[in-house]
């Protein structure tokens, strides 16, 4: 067995950042921006006003100022003439500001009558003018590789940008196995249960910004792997399922060797999770996860997500390590690190009563992860401890 942080080097090797592809802005949303982008204009394009008033020359503001109103501006439509002496312009929020106004006084604050407006006695000094570029300006840079949140998608489209580059989802194959197995919804035999792993670890690729390819179920044979992995074999990662032990029924490092796979490693010193396979099969990346499921979810989080976050090049590939104190004591642990299902709430972390690693009830109810290092003494309520969120 090798150490979690091995494995994860290891894993983290066997794949590269993925090529860009233009994607139109209206889809890009969740996606990874490949490389910095450049403003192609200015924002706002010219000196405009934040306010409703009335545009004219600041240095003739002063308490009841009169002014010859000669025209106006509105969004989109900008007055075409200057603003001379004595003269204002009523303008519109968002308005650009005529040549010769450097100064808007808000509405609320003038006195009109037919073409004359009469100035308040509390005018304030505020120009109520948004300057040109004060939000950006032409080749301004909205840095990548980074996840594009809404706000960012608002800021490409005020830069002018209708296509985007970005990383290529990678494509991931999940392949379930095993003899026991059928799809949820189905009618299992006296000896079967519903397949539920490749569920959760489809869910929780497709949220790290994966394309999931859910293969049929192989059964333990050398000929329905074989086709199995064939399937498999356009994919950027295969991602098995079960039978990557060491019992008769499984088969699937048998066949994964006899079809070329380059093993990186197998075995890992953690729980849940020890079963654990990777390594390549022609140009795919494959990790082969234990089949127990809360083993195969815990292995999603912390291997094949930090993988999902490579391809996409990314830079921050891990789950953020937080510290909560124990809302109890829990006992020394073994020579493994163990990933314990917990519950952080009121800023306490509780550990689930029972870490059996088939305990699907039990991983619903956790959010959080409770890392225990390997040969950690026994800790009580109140001492900090690491914990990824789930």
């Amino acid at each position: 067995m090798i150490p979690v942080e091995e494995a994860l080097e290891k894993v983290l090797a066997l794949v590269s950042p993925l090529p860009a592809e233009d994607v139109p802005l209206r889809t890009a949303a969740g996606r990874v921006l490949a490389h910095d982008l450049a403003a192609k204009r200015t924002q706002p394009p010219f000196a405009a006003s934040s306010m409703d008033g009335y545009a004219l020359r600041g240095d003739e503001v002063e308490p009841d100022a009169m002014f010859k109103v000669v025209g106006e501006a509105a969004a989109g439509h900008a007055y075409a003439g200057d603003v001379r002496p004595g003269q204002a312009v009523r303008i519109f929020t968002g308005a650009p500001v005529p040549e010769g106004a450097d100064f808007v006084v808000i509405q609320e604050d003038v006195t009109r009558r037919g073409d004359l407006i009469t100035l308040g006695h509390k005018i304030g000094t505020k120009t109520n003018i948004r300057p040109a570029g004060g939000d950006f300006k032409a080749g301004d840079v909205l840095s990548g590789p980074r996840i594009l949140r809404p706000a960012d998608i608002a800021l490409l489209a005020s830069m002018n940008h209708g296509t985007v580059p970005v990383a290529r989802k990678p494509v991931i194959a999940v392949l379930a196995t095993g003899d026991e197995l059928v799809q949820p919804g189905e009618d299992p035999g006296p000896d079967q249960i519903v397949a539920s792993n490749s569920y959760g670890l489809a869910a929780l690729l497709e949220a790290a910004g994966a394309e999931v390819r859910m293969l049929p179920i192989a059964r333990d044979t050398t000929a329905s792997l074989t086709e199995a992995f064939r399937q498999a074999r356009c994919a950027d990662l295969i991602l098995t399922i079960g039978g990557a032990s060491v019992g008769d029924h499984d088969l699937v490092a048998g066949v994964a060797g006899e079809i070329g796979m380059e093993q990186a490693f197998y075995k890992v010193a953690m729980r849940p999770g020890k079963p654990l396979m990777a390594g390549r099969i022609g140009d795919a990346a494959m990790i082969g996860l234990p089949g127990n499921p809360v083993s195969a979810m815990v292995c999603g989080v912390v291997f094949v997500r930090p993988v999902v976050r490579r391809m996409l090049g990314l830079t921050d590939l891990h789950d953020q390590t937080r510290h909560a104190p124990l809302a109890c004591d829990i006992d020394a642990n073994g020579p493994r690190t163990h990933y314990m299902r917990a519950r952080l709430e009121d800023g306490k972390l509780t550990p689930a009563d029972s870490q059996d690693s088939s305990l699907l009830g039990v991983l619903s109810e956790a959010n959080a992860l409770l890392i225990r290092p390997v040969d950690d003494p026994a800790r009580t309520a109140g001492d900090s401890v690491a914990y990824i969120e789930i």
